[in-house]
C-alpha cells in the first residue's frame, strides 16, 4: 500500500521525509537533463539589425549570407534551368 506524501502548509512537497527526499532527487535529475538536452539541441541565435534583417557583419551571419549568395547562383544555373523547361 502507497504512502501518502506529507505536504507542507504552502503546499509543497515535504522534504524532511524520505519520499519526499526522494520525489525531490528525481524532479531535479530530471531537471537538469531537460536542461542539458535543451542547451545542447538549441540553434545559434542569428543577430539581427533594427530593422530585421541578419547582422552581416557576425560570423554567424557572414556565413548565412554564404549560403544565400552561393543558393541564388545554383538557382539562375544552366542546369536548373534545363530542369526547370521540363517540369
Amino acid at each position: 500500500m502507497a504512502k501518502s506524501i506529507k505536504v507542507t502548509a504552502s503546499g509543497t512537497i515535504d522534504k524532511r521525509t524520505k519520499e519526499g527526499k526522494v520525489l525531490s532527487a528525481l524532479l531535479s535529475e530530471t531537471r537538469t537533463t531537460k536542461k542539458k538536452r535543451k542547451s545542447t539541441s538549441t540553434k545559434k541565435v542569428v543577430k539581427k539589425t533594427a530593422a530585421g534583417k541578419i547582422d552581416k557583419r557576425t560570423k554567424e551571419g557572414k556565413a548565412v549570407a554564404e549560403r544565400m549568395a552561393k543558393a541564388r547562383k545554383a538557382k539562375g544555373s544552366l542546369v536548373n534551368r534545363i530542369k526547370r523547361l521540363f517540369r
